[in-house]
């Protein structure tokens, strides 16, 4: 890799875009609605699409249902109104062989834009029109027959993201303008080795051929190459972060004995699984030592991760240290709560629980007591990271549900102690992907078999016209004894909304199940409120629970063995697999109905994949693929970033590449010391967003 310190100095990449030639200031104005305020800015403007100017074919060959590119001048151009009022505009253009209809509704502005006499390329899917071809609303550009544009005789052109004031042509000719002025300035991070190891083409060329590539082969490579940039920047940082974590040292080393494993063990009544045993292994080897353990442990709903949350906080407080357990939820939260309540009835460890809807007194006395380091282990929600929330011996965080925090808040828990282990799970699968990029800093455990004699859970979609057989088997279910979930995307529902509610469905089913008894939680209620209901549900004095997604975590009712979705077609992948995760946790057959009506394709295959598979780590790939990066985890919160150029799904080997010489270069120069231009590269991308990088 390069060092390059000339990018640490003046860069003209930073030219103001008012100086490059054909903008000025007027222009300079609208381009910044694009985010282009710099040569860099414009250099790397990412064309949406490019045209094969090569593939323009004669008018008189456009056949119906085809979609292709013409060429021709405006022959003739009319603005009328039909008798609904709607405005329809019609342009014919010929190209000395033909003729062809172009057709816009409701667009009058048409008229401004397009004359007599103007020469353009237009394409889009043929149809016909009194015995002629036509496209209606086609993608076009006006073009010049007199070729002032001289970027437009390349065979293959770029079409451009734009806003009002700029078009193609004008974009173009401020690109290639651009490009011979500053093209030169741009410094290649990646080593002749790197270029041949990977078969990259030099970044200057890259930018040359993404904006005017001779072929699709060179636009291929010129695109393969700023992915690879993007990506490699990305797993840079983590490599640093990692690095940084493993050497920073100062984590109190918490030995976990053959005795106190022993002693942990006797608190459960059942044998821990092999996957268990295996996590527990690395989770002793990573606590016995001054570098911090991170860690990140994925298992399915009920594979028994929390036991290893459990095991993992009781070796802290054998060692004397402090511990904390942070929840996304106060429901979550209080079954730690409970669960710890049970196990250490008769042990001698001071543990607590704090969330927002206690009294503020109550919350005083607790957080007071963490302090003076009188709470071996504090439970809660946000509010541990508050703060007026201070321990005395912090030697241990875990954070339950990781997927629902983000980076900046699991380092802001770990900052309340001097450098303390840290254990992040989920029980959202994570998609290879995502393992390598948002928690490509963590070491990563799985368990992948949940314990012996969880049954298996049948789930059906269930159509409207099945609801009331749905219904009675409910019933029938209920009669046996079993409990029910039946959960809404919304609180209340409105005049407006044919979604059902969690409200006006509790309603109506006391009506239809009364006599077995029917509670709501949701995540507007108060937090007596929703206790109150979940005792009467933990206790079957009610045997129906109406709920939002509220209970999508942290809901253990083993007697529970149906799980009503209402509007399923609402609720995401990865949500609905947390729902179904409630039931099948004891020794009856369980049933997940989803009721709902999809009606767009991708919800139809969100459903269908739930149908087929309880897979969650397949789920899990499937959410990603349908809902993309941005939106699986959230990526402002969670620090993935907005890539211009690279798919973390479909550029998964490049990602692997990337990731595996950047970690390289990391290891072989800790700081970046010999790499300066790599380092300001990574600080420019991601200080103050992930946390990753603190130096520089």
């Amino acid at each position: 890799m390069k060092g390059g310190a000339d990018t640490l100095g003046e860069d003209p990449l930073s030219t103001n875009v008012q100086f490059i030639k054909g903008v000025g200031p007027r222009c300079a104005e609208l381009l910044s609605k694009l985010g282009i305020h710099t040569a860099k800015d414009l250099l790397y403007h990412k064309p949406r699409a490019w045209q094969d100017r090569t593939a323009v074919i004669p008018i008189r060959e456009a056949r119906e249902g085809e979609t292709a590119m013409f060429a021709g001048r405006v022959i003739d151009a009319n603005l009328r109104k039909t008798r609904y009022r709607r405005s329809v505009f019609d342009a014919l253009i010929e190209d000395g062989a033909g003729e062809m209809a172009l057709t816009w509704f409701n667009q009058p502005y048409m008229a401004e834009k397009l004359r007599v006499g103007d020469w353009l390329l237009a394409w889009g899917k043929v149809g016909s029109y009194k015995s002629l071809p036509q496209i209606v609303a086609p993608e076009f550009e006006i073009t010049d027959d007199e070729g002032d544009d001289p970027a437009a005789r390349q065979p293959i052109v770029p079409v451009y993201p734009l806003t009002e004031g700029v078009n193609n042509r004008r974009m173009r000719r401020i690109v290639s303008n651009c490009l011979d002025r500053h093209a030169a300035s741009l410094v290649d991070l990646m080593d002749a080795e790197i270029l041949r190891k990977r078969r990259l083409v030099p970044l200057s060329k890259a930018v040359r051929d993404m904006h005017f590539p001779e072929s699709d082969e060179a636009r291929a490579k010129a695109l393969r190459r700023l992915k690879y940039d993007e990506l490699f920047l990305l797993e840079t940082a983590m490599a640093l972060r990692r690095e940084n974590i493993v050497t920073s040292g100062g984590a109190p080393p918490i030995k976990v004995t053959d005795r106190i494993d022993g002693r942990i063990r006797r608190l459960f009544d059942f044998e821990f699984t092999s996957d268990q045993d295996a996590v527990i292994q690395g989770l002793r080897a990573d606590l016995d030592s001054s570098a911090p353990m991170n860690r990140l442990l994925q298992g399915d709903v009920g594979s028994g991760k929390t036991v290893i949350a459990i095991y993992a906080l009781l070796s802290a407080v054998a060692a004397k240290h402090q511990a904390a357990l942070m929840a996304p939820t106060g429901i979550l939260a209080e079954q730690h709560y409970r669960t710890l309540s049970k196990l250490l009835r008769k042990a001698r460890v001071e543990f607590a629980l704090v969330t927002g809807g206690m009294s503020a007194a109550e919350k005083a006395r607790i957080k007071k007591a963490t302090a003076a380091g009188e709470i071996d282990i504090l439970i809660g929600t946000h509010s541990l990271i508050q703060d007026t929330v201070d321990f005395e011996r912090l030697g241990l965080v875990v954070m339950d549900e990781q997927h629902k925090f983000g980076v900046l808040q699991r380092a802001k828990l770990k900052r309340k102690g001097a450098n303390p282990h840290s254990l992040v799970m989920t029980a959202t699968p994570i998609p290879r992907t995502l393992t390598l990029t948002v928690f490509g800093d963590l070491d990563v455990s799985i368990i992948e078999n949940g314990p012996p004699g969880r049954k298996a859970v049948t789930t059906r979609l269930v159509p409207p016209e099945k609801r009331k057989e749905a219904f009675e088997f409910i019933r029938g279910k209920l009669a046996e004894g079993r409990q029910a979930f039946f959960v809404y995307p919304l609180i209340e529902g409105s005049e407006n909304s044919d979604v059902k509610s969690a409200v006006e469905t509790a309603r109506e089913l006391k009506g239809i199940y009364g006599e077995f008894g029917v509670e709501l939680v949701t995540g507007a209620m108060d937090s007596k409120a929703k206790e109150a209901a979940m005792r009467a549900f933990r206790s079957r004095k009610a045997h129906v629970l109406v709920a939002t997604v509220v209970i999508e975590v942290g809901i253990d009712i083993p007697n529970a063995s149906i799980m009503v979705i209402e509007n399923a077609e609402r609720f995401g992948l990865s949500q609905l697999h947390q729902l179904r995760g409630r039931i099948g946790r004891g020794s009856h057959r369980s049933y997940c109905l989803l009721f709902g009506e999809p009606s767009t394709e991708e919800a139809q295959k969100r459903l269908d994949v739930m149908v087929s598979t309880s897979d969650g780590f397949r789920i899990a790939e499937e959410d990603l693929r349908l809902r993309g990066p941005g939106e699986f985890f959230g990526t402002r919160q969670h620090g993935l970033p907005e890539f211009k150029f690279a798919d973390i799904i479909e550029d998964w080997k490049l990602l692997v590449a990337a990731r595996e010489d950047a970690f390289g270069l990391v290891g072989g120069d800790p700081g970046l010391r010999r790499h300066p231009s790599i380092m300001h590269r990574v600080l420019e991308n991601y200080r103050g967003r992930l946390d990753l990088v603190e130096a520089g």
